[in-house]
């Protein structure tokens, strides 16, 4: 009596808690890419079924019994799912197993048996194909097979079955052991609720199951329909459902939209810098001072410039002499070229490289030398941001040294990259030698 009262409590135990999942908000799977990933793993069952002696491993006869007929059983678990496809369950079954044509009897087709199962339990390890789709995370469908052992306890009532000439009665409530096996599919309704449908055989470790002792030990089936509730956050999907393929596939087109959009953005701030410096050291009017720094936009081709790119008012005469550079003159520029200095990466000219430029423009004033200013880069980096950063640089000085009168025609600013190296690329300090601006006087 006792025993029933705690099935029946554990039984309304259950559906209160199923109708109570039931109840929460189902909200969609999230990835946070990079983060560890929380997953449903514990879960509990309620099914119910057809029992009935008949099972595919039966012999010809069908075992004692050669028709079965069907009963009603009922059953459920308790599952911990410790990988995505393999899982540890607790199952409880109880209900009648019953046939009649006994194939040992003499007395004719109406003998028959009525096997109550009392209550019974079983460890079961659960084998799930967690995913039958490399799109979906979560599967819909998800076959399984399971096996184990089990332990149980029933009774067997038999009607018009003789053996040594007196009438067979049946048997007591007996404890035996049992093996278990089984196969199924589950339908995933949510992220908590699955349906389950399942076969299963078991193989009694007892020939008495049935009431009629034979050589062979019994066997039984059930065939449930059931549902399945799993625990834990709403949010976290089930591991025994999941497929870590079909997560990665979407992560990673999630990365490849973003790197696409970051490279399209990258591109069009490369395109509008582009521009930028082609409005800023492009020479409209030709006056060889570039626009960024020309004060008088419009000059007519060829005119006699200041720094500033504004027209002189009493061109300098030219006189044509031949031009003579002293060791002098040679110290001056080497000076220049050994403290010339720029922010990194950048043609920006840093404020100790002045003293020496300084004197380079006098130079340029007094003597009115011309003067070739090459710039160069190593390889390291793409070969359009070196020629860029080389000619940069180049115009800068030129810049600097025309605003500090010098003649902006007499100089000519060229950048040739890393196209020109004058030591080995492949060492740091080779590197350092290549990145350099050349000053030549004539």
């Amino acid at each position: 009596m006792n025993s029933k009262i705690t099935k029946s409590a554990m039984i309304l135990s259950l559906v209160g808690l199923s109708s109570g999942l039931f109840a929460q908000d189902i909200t969609p799977d999230t990835t946070q890419r990079f983060s560890k990933k929380d997953f449903r793993t514990w879960s509990i069952g309620l099914n119910g079924g057809m029992l009935t002696h008949y099972t595919p491993f039966n012999n010809r006869n069908n075992g004692d019994f050669n028709t079965p007929q069907e009963a009603w059983g009922y059953g459920g678990y308790i599952k911990k799912q410790i990988l995505p496809g393999f899982g540890v369950q607790a199952d409880f079954l109880a209900g009648k197993v019953k046939g009649y044509n006994s194939s040992t009897s003499t007395t004719g087709p109406e003998a028959s048996f009525l096997t109550r199962i009392d209550w019974s339990a079983a460890v079961k390890a659960n084998f799930t194909l967690a995913n039958l789709s490399l799109n979906h995370k979560n599967s819909v469908l998800s076959p399984y097979f399971t096996a184990g052992a089990g332990y149980m306890s029933s009774s067997a009532s038999t009607t018009g079955i003789t053996a040594g000439g007196a009438l067979l009665a049946g048997t007591p409530y007996n404890e035996n052991w049992f093996i278990p096996i089984g196969a199924g599919l589950k339908f995933g309704l949510s992220n908590t609720v699955n349906l389950d449908f399942g076969y299963d055989v078991n193989f009694m470790k007892t020939n008495n199951f049935d009431g009629a002792a034979t050589a062979a030990n019994d066997r039984f089936s059930y065939a449930h329909a059931g549902i399945e509730i799993s625990l834990g956050k709403k949010s976290s999907p089930q591991l025994s459902n999941y497929s870590a393929l079909a997560a990665l596939r979407e992560q990673t087109a999630a990365e490849s939209d973003e790197l696409r959009r970051a490279l399209s953005t990258q591109e069009q701030n490369a395109l509008r810098d582009q521009q930028k410096y082609a409005e800023e050291m492009g020479d409209t009017d030709g006056d060889g001072v570039a626009n960024k720094f020309d004060k008088c936009p419009g000059t007519t081709k060829g005119s006699v410039v200041d720094g500033a790119g504004c027209p002189l008012r009493t061109p300098a005469p030219v006189v044509r002499e031949r031009v003579i550079v002293t060791e002098a003159d040679r110290k001056v520029v080497d000076e220049a070229i050994k403290n010339l200095e720029f922010d990194l990466g950048k043609a920006t000219i840093r404020s100790v490289s002045y003293p020496t430029l300084d004197r380079v423009a006098e130079l340029l004033v007094q003597k009115n030398f011309s003067l070739k200013l090459a710039g160069h880069t190593d390889n390291t980096g793409s070969m359009a941001l070196n020629l860029r950063l080389s000619k940069d640089r180049a115009e800068s000085i030129k810049a600097y040294l025309v605003s500090k009168g010098a003649n902006a025609s007499r100089i000519e600013a060229t950048g040739y990259g890393p196209n020109q190296p004058i030591a080995s690329n492949s060492t740091a300090q080779g590197r350092q030698k290549n990145r350099r601006v050349e000053f030549s006087l004539f």
